[in-house]
């Protein structure tokens, strides 16, 4: 869709693809990438449409949950940034702005004074139930697609995952 709401009279990824062979190589890798990248940009939009009304953007949603799935409710914010996949500096950002909202807390490392533990509070694991509610009842955006289709397009994601050292 444009920004002002009406779905273009033609898909701009398949004329750009058809431009680019006009060019050079590797239209299905551009054409796969490009359809992939922009597919990435509507979920997140929506689903942070869908987060919006709960005071979070995806990301936050995401530490939340992270710190929900820990055995102990908490967990340092290095570690965060490794599971999340985020820069540490985007750590410091999402749990700063958790914390404001009485989300989560900063703890010590009980073990190690020199580490410091991001812990969801009650408020927190009230927060993602209600927001994962939503999610779901939304599809987590994705609702055009049959199971058997998000199970495929699963599939299919996990050797270039793999490739990348994701795991």
């Amino acid at each position: 869709m444009t920004q002002r709401g009406r779905p273009l009279p033609f898909d701009p990824i398949d004329e750009a693809a058809r431009q680019w062979g006009l060019r050079w190589q590797g239209v299905p890798q551009m054409h796969a990438v490009t359809s992939l990248m922009r597919v990435q940009q509507l979920v997140l939009n929506r689903l942070d449409e869908i987060l919006k009304p709960h005071g979070l953007t995806f990301a936050r949603y995401e530490a939340l949950v992270l710190l929900t799935f820990s055995r102990a409710g908490s967990l340092p914010l290095g570690k965060m940034g490794q599971r999340l996949q985020v820069h540490p500096t985007s750590v410091t950002s999402i749990v700063d702005r958790l914390e404001r909202a009485g989300l989560v807390e900063r703890r010590r490392h009980p073990e190690d004074g020199r580490t410091v533990l991001a812990e969801i509070t009650d408020s927190g694991r009230a927060l993602v139930e209600t927001a994962t509610a939503d999610l779901v009842e939304a599809d987590f955006g994705l609702g055009a697609l049959s199971e058997d289709d998000l199970m495929r397009l699963s599939v299919m994601l996990a050797p270039v995952r793999r490739a990348a050292g994701d795991f």
